[in-house]
């Protein structure tokens, strides 16, 4: 049986991914933060879904988990890992407190490095096992290339996941193991409800406070309006058992207008757009 580790399955798109994936055949060993967590997935997904319990912030249980899962593998190589733990946390730059800026970098970037580093001796750089390479699938998203306001921490560390994805692919080619960039645009997961019911009370004396109650707004759009997270799950699946994938995947609910047209405009003319959106275009009170 194929394996493949999913990071980040208790909700969301980790979640469906681990989902699509046991349904077509696939032992998927997820990461969960809580033993509950892992047993709610493994009573929805039955014996095909193995919990590990790892916060990708800890380097000591990432290398934990990442030795419980060599245990299981039998010599095997992994097909798959899976690197899609995120958070969000949105702020103005000029006043998001440094920690919750920390934080999201910690988990959407420095986490994903620290899984590649535990799991990667399982995907086939460990000479010793036996199977074919297997790949890695990063979850960044629209914004790992196109930045938003107030989502800065989110963005900078996606962006920043792009890059080590390049860097990491070219690495790893002496082993034959693979990198793919899944970048997807709004999603239908708790993501978006946790970033649209934040607290925005902290800056409501700041200049921004008027389009931070906008932004607040649009997550709830994207909440409601967003693609379904099997999507993304189908696509993770297409990319680890095609054989020559493309190294990166755009996936949005309008993929013309939330991805090629941002990519195409000039810069200065999104620019306009995401002032005219949040009101950032109006000069501040004196």
């Amino acid at each position: 049986m194929n394996a493949v580790v999913v990071t980040g399955v208790s909700t969301g798109i980790g979640r469906g991914v681990a989902e699509a994936l046991t349904r077509r055949g696939f032992r998927v060993f997820g990461s969960v933060r809580t033993e509950s967590d892992g047993e709610r997935v493994r009573s929805a997904l039955g014996d095909a879904f193995t919990p590990v319990l790892f916060d990708v912030t800890d380097e000591a249980a990432v290398r934990a988990g990442a030795e419980r899962v060599r245990a299981q593998l039998d010599g095997q190589t992994l097909k798959g890992l899976v690197n899609n733990a995120g958070i969000a946390t949105p702020g103005p730059v000029l006043h998001q407190p440094l920690a919750d800026f920390r934080k999201q970098i910690e988990v959407n970037l420095i986490g994903a490095f620290a899984v590649t580093q535990a799991f990667a001796p399982l995907l086939g750089a460990d000479r010793t096992l036996k199977g074919a390479p297997g790949r890695i699938v990063n979850i960044t998203s629209l914004g790992g290339k196109i930045g938003s306001p107030f989502l800065g921490g989110y963005c900078s560390a996606k962006h920043g996941l792009e890059g080590l994805s390049e860097t990491t692919r070219r690495e790893l080619l002496m082993y034959g193991i693979d990198v793919v960039i899944v970048g997807p645009g709004a999603v239908k997961t708790p993501i978006w409800d946790k970033a649209g019911a934040m607290d925005t009370a902290a800056y409501a004396r700041t200049d921004y406070g008027p389009a931070m109650t906008k932004l607040s707004e649009f997550m709830a759009g994207g909440a409601r309006d967003g693609l379904p997270v099997e999507r993304v799950g189908d696509l993770v699946h297409h990319v680890l058992t095609t054989r020559r994938p493309r190294v990166r995947y755009a996936l949005a609910p309008s993929l013309f207008f939330d991805w090629i047209v941002p990519r195409v405009l000039p810069r200065r003319v999104i620019d306009r757009y995401f002032a005219k959106r949040l009101g950032l275009d109006q000069p501040a009170a004196r």
